[in-house]
């Protein structure tokens, strides 16, 4: 399964990428669209709900008013909207989750369409994007064509990737240090070779076990909407295994990234690569500014 994450920070943007998306023939069942701001989810179901009827036809509607889309109220955080086939499903799931609430019960509604089962494990860290002020539009596919469409519109119309510079081929290689598996991941986190040796790198750790893990990324030169999506899913998968996943050594670009799209509140981010291996002696660490 495939992963492409767009961050805005302006409903137009987004809306212009949901567009974009439908144009380029990604399926509406791959789309799911994220916000708090209940006026940003009622202007974009009614902008859209004339060019691209099939993406809100799977969803509810709310006693909020807004057509076509599911709302969650999610306990010590607040309304969660979401627009898209497999929105309800997500909320329901993120609704059952945390307590419930008019959510509750989607998940299990055989007339609402399911999102992938990787889109309910990442749900919870999407919370930390949205309370920045964020909107998000995920993609997942097991199409690698559809993958590829999805992440050049989201990277040109997200919060921008880091820019490229550098060695631009993927690699990577594990070392231990004190106990902690340390992975130094150089040149494109992105769709292609990126995105896929990321993955692998994460599927052979957790098969043999290692689930203690601290990307050195001093030598990443790009992170596109690919990338992000990717990092995500491993940072599940360790969670999964028990463990967690770090990240280390950042340059600015890359840093700057995921300041900007609020990434920095769902990984742990240190300074080195000393006070990442550390933190896991310790059961807590200071996260890099």
């Amino acid at each position: 399964m495939e992963t492409a994450i767009g961050i805005f920070d302006s409903r137009e943007r987004a809306e212009q990428a949901v567009k974009d998306l439908i144009e380029h023939q990604i399926p509406e069942q791959s789309i799911v669209f994220l916000t708090r701001s209940e006026s940003e989810a009622m202007s974009f179901g009614k902008d859209l709900g004339t060019y691209a009827g099939g993406f809100l036809g799977g969803a509810v509607g709310t006693t909020a008013g807004c057509v076509g889309a599911a709302l969650a109220l999610i306990p010590g955080f607040g309304q969660v909207f979401a627009l898209g086939v497999g929105g309800a499903a997500l909320l329901g799931y993120l609704g059952s989750k945390a307590g419930a609430s008019i959510a509750k019960g989607l998940a299990d509604d055989p007339n609402v369409p399911k999102p992938a089962s990787e889109t309910h494990e990442h749900a919870p860290h999407f919370l930390e994007v949205l309370k920045s002020g964020r909107s998000l539009v995920l993609v997942q596919t097991e199409f690698h064509d559809v993958a590829a469409a999805a992440t050049s519109v989201l990277n040109r119309l997200g919060i921008g990737a880091a820019p490229a510079g550098g060695d631009a081929s993927a690699q990577s290689s594990s070392r231990q240090a004190d106990g902690v598996t340390v992975v130094d991941l150089r040149g494109r986190i992105a769709f292609g070779e990126g995105n896929t040796r990321l993955r692998e790198t994460i599927a052979g750790l957790t098969a043999a076990g290692i689930n203690k893990v601290v990307f050195n990324m001093a030598a990443v030169n790009f992170l596109d909407s690919s990338g992000i999506g990717e990092l995500v899913r491993g940072h599940m998968a360790l969670r999964k295994a028990g463990g967690a996943l770090k990240l280390a050594n950042l340059g600015k670009p890359v840093n700057d990234l995921l300041q900007a799209t609020a990434l920095n509140k769902v990984f742990e981010i240190f300074a080195d690569e000393t006070s990442a291996v550390k933190s896991f002696s310790k059961g807590t660490g200071s996260a890099a500014d």
